[in-house]
């Protein structure tokens, strides 16, 4: 997340910047040599079929068995490998996520209106009918995702979901995400990862027809796969590093600060993390805090580089100031710890998702048990672009129904406009209407 100054022109001098990223231009998430070989890939497997698929799932995940399919009935009984406690945290996260697509769900009604006399239009929403979903599981899995993809999908009311996820290399994918995919009524799944995953599901190499749409978060590869595959089939976004800011003001506890910047930054050694306050003394305070909390972090080697390299700290003169920088970089997850929640509320328009108060935490939502989607855009996306919800499922298609009565009132402006562009047979469809219309009505003034 970067400030590009001359942007900002209308509020220059109203912000200092205490600390910008250390690297010279923002992280691009995409690698010539990662697209080259994702395309080789893909071509392979178009044409090779699921004998290339076992292959790289063989030289890529370890895959030793015989067969990719994993049994709804073995989904059920990996919670046997779980404890009870991370269950039912799973089970309100699948519970929680499910509520609010389904609300979200009731929301988008069907609707028809009559534009004029004789003329009805209409939309419905209609689900996607096919959706693959990508489970990731590197080294810090994120177990919620399937509640996120395949749970909102069959909100949305998808009547086919399948999902991949990959081995653990040589052994079974990882139980718990197993566990959550079953809690969210996969309808198939598969032990397969990367690429290859990606591949097999667009191109209907898993026992099903091809998916009409591909969803879920994944490294470089997966990205860069969902890129290429793009167009033949819908994907829900690409997706680069996970970022967070933080709008405070002098009532926000620094420590709370910085622990939810360090939240998301370790997510990668490329993710990053804005602080935005009115508080100079707020803003060194955490800056001072965030090496502490580093050094007691399993995770430091991930976070510390982020927050090192694409770290940033803004003092903003105000409240207006700081929503304005806000919007400017566009974050996946910002988070509001301020006093005047509303204002922020109803001024903020750029952003994946947002989190008001300090008693909200990005974790919430990335864990699913907020309940609101952690599939959300990064790389200033979100000035043109949403997160993953039912709404991405769902194509509001639209139909209209016209009455003879009002062809006339349609078709003599649509002759005309046809006729100025050139556009003679669209001219006809209207004028031959016309004529059967005054034609009809000759011979009803003939007493026919």
């Amino acid at each position: 997340m970067y400030i590009e100054e001359q942007q900002l022109e209308e509020i220059a001098g109203q912000y200092r910047v205490l600390k910008a990223p250390d690297v010279s231009k923002p992280h691009s998430g995409t690698d010539p040599a990662v697209s080259e070989k994702v395309s080789e890939m893909l071509s392979d497997i178009e044409s090779r079929g699921l004998d290339a698929v076992r292959q790289y799932a063989r030289d890529l995940d370890g895959w030793t068995g015989t067969d990719l399919e994993i049994p709804i009935n073995t989904l059920k009984q990996s919670a046997g490998q779980l404890s009870e406690e991370l269950c039912r945290a799973l089970e309100l996260g699948v519970e929680h996520t499910r509520a609010f697509a389904e609300a979200s769900r009731s929301h988008l009604l069907d609707f028809e209106v009559e534009i004029t006399p004789g003329l009805v239009c209409g939309q419905r929403y209609i689900p996607v009918q096919r959706v693959g979903a990508y489970l990731p599981a590197g080294r810090l899995p994120i177990l919620t995702s399937a509640a996120m993809t395949i749970g909102v999908a069959k909100a949305a009311g998808v009547p086919s979901v399948i999902a991949c996820t990959p081995p653990q290399f040589g052994a079974d994918p990882n139980p718990a995400i197993l566990y959550t995919t079953y809690l969210a009524n996969a309808d198939r799944v598969f032990a397969l990862g990367g690429v290859q995953a990606l591949a097999a599901m667009a191109f209907g190499l898993l026992g099903d027809m091809p998916v009409d749409m591909l969803v879920g978060a994944g490294n470089a590869w997966v990205t860069e796969a969902k890129r290429q595959l793009f167009g033949r089939v819908g994907i829900d976004l690409l997706a680069g590093p996970s970022e967070v800011a933080v709008i405070a003001d002098e009532s926000a506890d620094p420590e709370i600060v910085a622990a939810d910047l360090l939240g998301q930054a370790e997510h990668g050694p490329s993710s990053p993390a804005a602080l935005i306050t009115t508080s100079q003394a707020l803003a060194e305070a955490v800056m001072e805090i965030i090496p502490r909390q580093l050094e007691g972090l399993a995770t430091r080697d991930i976070a510390g580089p982020a927050w090192r390299d694409y770290g940033l700290v803004v003092v903003a003169d105000n409240d207006y100031v700081a929503a304005r920088l806000a919007d400017h970089i566009a974050p996946e997850h910002l988070e509001v710890q301020a006093q005047d929640l509303e204002f922020f509320r109803t001024n903020l328009l750029h952003y994946g998702s947002l989190f008001l108060g300090s008693w909200s935490t990005v974790a919430y939502s990335d864990k699913g048990i907020s309940g609101t989607n952690h599939v959300l855009p990064t790389g200033k996306t979100a000035r043109f672009g949403a997160g993953l919800s039912v709404g991405r499922f769902l194509r509001p298609l639209t139909y209209q129904r016209t009455e003879r009565s009002a062809t006339r009132a349609l078709g003599e402006p649509v002759a005309v406009i046809s006729e100025h562009e050139g556009f003679v047979a669209h001219q006809a469809t209207a004028t031959l209407r016309l004529a059967l219309v005054k034609e009809s009505r000759g011979n009803n003034d003939r007493g026919d």
